[in-house]
């Protein structure tokens, strides 16, 4: 598929092209990880997910929290979303 868009595109777009070639390495290194374990490499951001709902929560107190509340609220989200997460598939081959 790089090659045809290289052919296809390279005159236009040869900045994009060089980029996709010094970078195809990098790009197609999903593809070496086990297939059980693209769909989670791919879709999923634990760190993300956690902090955009701790970002939605503290944008609705504007900000008012004391160290305490926001330890307590950090704390009580995680255990929440923490019920939600699912389990690797292919786990045993960590």
């Amino acid at each position: 598929a790089m090659t045809v868009f290289a052919e296809k595109y390279g005159v236009k777009y040869l900045a994009a092209v060089k980029c996709l070639h010094k970078d195809a390495d990098a790009l197609l290194a999903f593809y070496d990880f086990p297939a059980e374990h693209r769909e989670h490499l791919r879709t999923s951001n634990p760190v993300g997910s956690v902090f955009a709902t701790l970002r939605h929560r503290t944008a609705r107190t504007k900000g008012a929290l004391s160290q305490k509340t926001a330890r307590l609220m950090v704390f009580t989200l995680v255990q929440a979303a923490s019920k939600t997460w699912r389990r690797l598939q292919g786990a045993n081959q960590l």
